[in-house]
């Protein structure tokens, strides 16, 4: 689904690739380091999220391990939501707080510098939209949203298009995590070659497990059923 862009947004977004693109002459925040792959696989990779995110409860969004500041600053661009950029890798989170205060997004866009799980603890139930790209299989995602998820909450990750195991996997531990499958979107970007999906969880109830775990053990050791 393609998303309409004032003026201002195309403005900001191209600031905020240009920025990575800077940055990461010095410093590693990603692989992709042209315009034109920034552009297809950051920017509009990010983009065809809007929808779900848009659609989803009011409140504000956590992007898990948001790199170099994809999905979020995008998203925070676009949609106008509260947005936490959550990094754990000190040089990447300082990068990102010069990145949204360069954008004029201080006020929208808050950097934490630590892990999933810290958050979860110090803001449960905090956030009415989490979303992850290319981070996480979906069982360990589901797991790191789930305490993070206010109820009624959605989970909005951007996976590769070939996911049926993850998913198939995603599916059995519902419940135990309080959140459940919503659907999915398959899309094809501009180039008309790389496939993404866009997979929704919404967090009911309550988990029947402890969450957060310690630190690394969702990644680690992910929920089976």
């Amino acid at each position: 689904m393609k998303t309409t862009l004032t003026t201002e947004q195309e403005s900001k977004l191209h600031d905020h690739l240009s920025l990575v693109i800077e940055a990461n002459k010095t410093t590693n925040i990603t692989r992709i380091d042209t315009w034109d792959s920034g552009w297809l696989l950051h920017v509009e990779d990010s983009l065809v999220g809007v929808d779900k995110v848009t659609s989803a409860p009011t409140g504000a969004l956590a992007d898990l391990g948001s790199g170099a500041g994809f999905p979020g600053i995008p998203l925070a661009i676009t949609t106008g939501r509260d947005v936490t950029l959550i990094e754990s890798v000190g040089k990447k989170a300082s990068l990102l707080k010069e990145f949204a205060a360069a954008l004029g997004l201080e006020n929208q866009v808050t950097v934490y510098p630590g892990r999933a799980e810290q958050l979860a603890s110090e803001q449960p139930e905090g956030f009415a939209v989490i979303t992850a790209r290319a981070l996480s299989s979906l069982p360990s995602l589901m797991e790191l949203a789930s305490p993070l998820l206010m109820q009624g909450g959605n989970l909005v990750c951007y996976k590769s298009s070939d996911i049926e195991e993850e998913l198939s996997a995603a599916l059995l531990i519902q419940e135990k995590l309080a959140i459940y499958y919503v659907g999915k979107r398959d899309v094809v970007l501009s180039d008309g070659e790389t496939k993404r999906s866009i997979v929704v969880f919404k967090k009911e109830g309550q988990p029947l497990v402890k969450l957060p775990r310690r630190e690394g053990q969702a990644q680690r050791k992910p929920y089976r059923k």
